[in-house]
């Protein structure tokens, strides 16, 4: 039976943990040397209408450094399904290929390809989430810290797909998040599904970006206008002008607190240079890395071992 990646919600604890241990010992078998060849002989197909540079590197390396091969389907700038019915692509696709991600504006879409496709599908990007960094983001967190139960990871932004996401795995995984925007930007009810599906979890949004961070063991942050917004610029900006994450709000946290952020990233608006640039404090490239061990490790748990 074939599995998909499309929402955290979707996984147990135990699932999220499984595919992590997967990424960290696929990591460090990498560092070692070993050269995988469990995608020998497979293909993962990229269905793409967003841009991007960490998502289709670290999708196509995780399937090529396994033995396997990536076909990139480029669907910028044209409808996804208009010249063919989504359903129909999906079945056929799903005779021609081992996998398919999917990176793309509506989250209905992807589950709606799942439905069709014989074959696993991985949600590499919709507007409503993005699970693939999430994971990436708990697994920097533990080469970081160790045991992140009861960590507190603080958000710094607006509340989009990268801050559903967290949501929803530090809430499987017992993490404790706050979310720090201006209002008209919270996830305010999305947050509220997110913990009743998640059966629970220490998830809390605030206003105040120096309140939040004062026990903060982690401060991430994202763009604060992101593709197809491009029309509230303006509105934007005005609004998240005090939530820079920058060396005055870092020193508000406690000594030690790393600073995370998804990429790409608008240097001097959301985040400033000496920052993501600090090597003793910001982990970003770290965390980007781990994009591509994580899209191993999907691999790996859903198209190299799917029925054993």
């Amino acid at each position: 039976m074939k599995k998909d990646f499309i929402n955290i919600l979707d996984f147990t604890r135990d699932e999220l943990e499984q595919i992590l241990a997967t990424a960290q010992e696929l990591k460090a078998r990498k560092k070692a040397g070993v050269v995988e060849t469990g995608m020998a002989g497979k293909t993962l197909a990229l269905y793409f209408s967003k841009d991007s540079l960490r998502t289709r590197v670290s999708l196509e390396v995780a399937a090529t450094s396994m033995g396997g091969a990536a076909v990139y389907l480029d669907f910028k700038g044209k409808p996804m399904f208009e010249r063919e019915s989504l359903p129909d692509q999906a079945r056929v696709v799903g005779r021609l290929v081992d996998a398919v991600a999917i990176r793309t504006f509506s989250h209905q879409d992807v589950v709606d390809f799942a439905r069709w496709c014989a074959v696993p599908v991985i949600n590499a990007l919709t507007d409503w989430t993005h699970p693939t960094q999430a994971m990436a983001d708990i697994l920097t967190m533990r080469e970081c810290l160790g045991d992140t139960r009861g960590r507190h990871l603080v958000y710094i932004g607006d509340g989009n797909n990268v801050a559903r996401s967290l949501a929803a795995i530090c809430a499987k995984l017992e993490v404790k998040l706050t979310i720090a925007a201006p209002a008209g930007y919270k996830l305010g009810d999305d947050l509220v599904r997110i913990r009743r599906e998640a059966g629970g979890g220490d998830l809390r949004e605030v206003a105040d970006p120096i309140e939040a961070v004062k026990t903060a063991d982690v401060i991430y942050t994202d763009v604060w206008v992101s593709m197809g917004q491009e029309n509230e610029e303006d509105k934007r900006l005005a609004a998240f002008a005090a939530y820079q994450v920058n060396r005055d709000l870092w020193r508000r946290a406690p000594d030690g607190a790393m600073v995370l952020h998804c990429l790409p990233a608008e240097r001097g608006r959301e985040i400033t240079d000496e920052i993501i640039d600090d090597e003793n404090v910001s982990r970003v490239f770290q965390q980007a890395e781990n994009r591509m061990h994580i899209m191993r490790a999907l691999m790996q748990e859903f198209v190299v071992n799917r029925g054993k």
